[in-house]
């Protein structure tokens, strides 16, 4: 087996292009419905956010974390301190344990990946010419790479089956102080850290191959300086406790979201961080999100009506020449329609939302 790349050609005639061009139509309007939809939602979704935001911050109170105030129960409070968990978390297979919050098993496989590579050129009478390219090389994956799909599948076969997959373990308890954070909240805590595999023991053999430490990963094979294909490659991630900070309700001992006519408050942080930052941290946020969702909005709407568009530039593929310039021109068109309907659409449910 070796690597390198083959190529195949492929035509379609212009009836085929017009037909499916005609179908694109209807993705298209489907597109520029949906876009009109995520535009307006986006715009109420921001103001509630940014009216929750507003409530929160006026009736938060901070409290020490060292002990639970039974008269704050149902409050909004903040509060700071260090994450800590009772026991260790442990990879049964590898025998690693170690006392964090997460921990995580990655496993890669040395596989033959296939890269595709086409490139379409329009010829007099409106039909096309497709040349793809399959490219062919040995990489880690951390998925299995199916062979069988692959346009040259004799000369690159990959194994059936990952023999090993990832794996994650949490803790079931994680206190802040005297306080127990909710599993959503445990989901948030990070960043993720390589395990240092320095002094740490594994099996001698798993999966039917030697394992061998090389750096941050467990290699799992004969010869970890030239990996075959089915080689295993694995590292662990962890969560270490760190210093957190909380937005949200008290609930007993714990937490919850605090609910408000325009949505729910929660917030955390990685870091020891006071309520005025938090609050001020979760506004910026909602604007990123707000202008981020805005461009997908337009960008949809504008891919709409290029679809919508499309057979009058295949109309005219006849000649490619023409084909270039209605092009440009529906290009034009999709980009004047999607802003007058996008920006009207924003205007709308803004004053809408207030």
């Amino acid at each position: 087996m070796s690597e390198g790349s083959i190529s195949t050609t492929s035509t379609q005639s212009w009836g085929s292009r017009l037909m499916q061009s005609l179908g694109g139509v209807l993705v298209g309007g489907a597109l520029a419905i949906g876009a009109v939809v995520l535009l307006f939602w986006n715009e109420g979704r921001a103001v509630d956010r940014a009216t929750t935001l507003a409530l929160g911050a006026d009736r938060v109170i901070s409290v020490a974390a060292d002990r639970v105030d039974a008269d704050n129960e149902g409050t909004l409070v903040h509060v700071s301190g260090a994450t800590t968990v009772v026991g260790s978390l442990r990879d049964p297979l590898f025998g690693i344990e170690q006392p964090a919050i997460r921990l995580q098993r990655q496993v890669e496989m040395y596989q033959w990946v296939e890269e595709r590579e086409s490139k379409t050129r329009e010829k007099f009478g409106g039909g096309t010419e497709t040349v793809t390219t399959y490219r062919y090389e040995k990489k880690w994956s951390d998925r299995l790479q199916d062979s069988t799909d692959f346009q040259e599948s004799s000369a690159h076969r990959n194994p059936s089956s990952m023999p090993l997959e990832d794996a994650d373990w949490t803790a079931e308890t994680v206190r802040l102080g005297a306080f127990r954070l909710n599993p959503a909240q445990i989901a948030e805590l990070g960043p993720s850290q390589a395990l240092s595999l320095s002094g740490l023991s594994f099996p001698g053999k798993i999966a039917d191959k030697p394992v061998i430490a090389r750096g941050e990963h467990l290699f799992l094979g004969k010869t970890p300086d030239e990996p075959r294909v089915g080689d295993l490659r694995v590292r662990f991630q962890w969560v270490a406790p760190g210093e957190v900070s909380v937005v949200a309700a008290q609930r007993g001992d714990s937490f919850a979201p605090w609910a408000t006519p325009t949505g729910e408050l929660a917030l955390l942080e990685n870091a020891r961080v006071d309520a005025a930052s938090m609050f001020a941290t979760a506004r910026h946020n909602n604007t990123m999100l707000t202008w981020l969702l805005r461009g997908v909005g337009l960008l949809l709407l504008f891919i709409g009506w290029k679809l919508v568009l499309n057979p009058l530039r295949t109309f005219a593929a006849v000649v490619p020449f023409f084909a270039r310039i209605v092009d440009f021109g529906t290009s034009v068109v999709a980009i004047a329609l999607s802003l007058v309907i996008g920006l009207s659409t924003m205007a709308l449910a803004w004053m809408a939302a207030r």
